[in-house]
């Protein structure tokens, strides 16, 4: 399956498990070498049967927790990936990891102390567009204006990513782009860190080890892309249910506002949902009626996604 390790080759498995905590989109984390990491795990080709056993196994030892659905995300595989200031050439090792993107509706504490769920927007605070642009936002596009220096292909890149003005919009699922823009143009902390530079303490964000702030982008922008097409939002919800509840959890994943009454009308245009004929009465004033999702294959439906109608 892989170059044994001696060989410069070891082949690990990363998981991006989201929830949702107090409204806020969560990722699971680990501490590695005292930075924020994702759960991370060595791949045996000689003990472990699959990539995905292997993957449950190492999540549910490091945090306590046990996957349920899981899809892969993508293999990263760039040299130097894990170790970038290591000498170049044949004994330098080579760090190959297949990422996964995990939902769980379980956001509990995690049950082993050095697992912790850290909210997303935390990590990509340029990516929270629900009151507006970001405050730290504009520092950014200062230093991509500085790092763009006239130059009108790296110009037309920033503009089309991070719409700064029309006519160009935002687009909540190109979360990797963002991030490899702000890396190349030295922007975030691990850029710094990579290219052995002084630390970027002021950086936005917060900076995760190895290349799995990369990882994690990778997998929020597939999440926020699958909002429109699949019914993978109510992975993330308890088996009852606002349509406020369903809203802010559709807010807090695409980093949107969203207008309430479009919204709705198309959450029924779906036919994902049912009323239980139940009242909540947790909202703090008038009770709302509960939900909950249809019963049987959601991934049969004829249509698969839920509107993300946003307020701008």
């Amino acid at each position: 399956m892989g170059l044994p390790a001696e060989q410069g080759v070891r082949i690990g498995l990363s998981a991006v498990v989201i929830a949702l905590r107090e409204r806020k989109a969560c990722v699971l984390t680990t501490p590695a070498d005292g930075a924020l990491a994702l759960p991370f795990g060595p791949f045996d080709p000689g003990r472990d049967r699959t990539f995905e056993r292997a993957l449950r196994d190492f999540v549910t030892a490091q945090t306590g927790f046990r996957l349920g659905f899981v899809e892969q995300l993508y293999t990263f595989g760039d040299l130097g990936r894990d170790s970038p200031r290591a000498t170049p050439g044949p004994e330098r090792r080579r760090e190959v990891s297949v990422g996964y993107l995990a939902l769980t509706a379980d956001a509990a504490e995690a049950p082993l102390a050095e697992a912790r769920w850290t909210p997303v927007l935390d990590i990509f605070p340029w990516e929270d567009r629900r009151d507006g642009a970001a405050a730290c936002l504009q520092p950014l596009l200062a230093g991509l204006a500085a790092w763009s220096a006239g130059d009108s292909r790296r110009q037309g890149r920033v503009d089309t990513l991070f719409a700064p003005a029309t006519p160009h919009r935002w687009n909540e699922g190109r979360v990797l782009e963002r991030y490899e823009l702000l890396y190349e143009a030295g922007l975030v902390a691990e850029a710094a860190r990579d290219r052995d530079r002084p630390n970027l303490a002021d950086g936005p964000g917060r900076a995760m080890a190895s290349d799995h702030r990369r990882i994690l982008a990778t997998g929020l922008g597939r999440l926020r892309s699958k909002l429109k097409y699949r019914p993978v939002l109510f992975d993330l919800m308890p088996p009852t249910f606002t349509l406020s509840e369903l809203q802010a959890a559709a807010e807090a994943v695409a980093g949107l506002s969203l207008h309430k009454q479009n919204f709705r009308r198309g959450v029924e245009r779906t036919g994902l949902v049912e009323p239980t004929g139940r009242l909540s009465a947790a909202t703090g004033g008038r009770p709302a009626e509960l939900f909950r999702t249809i019963r049987g294959d959601l991934s049969a439906a004829e249509t698969l996604g839920l509107p993300l109608p946003a307020l701008r």
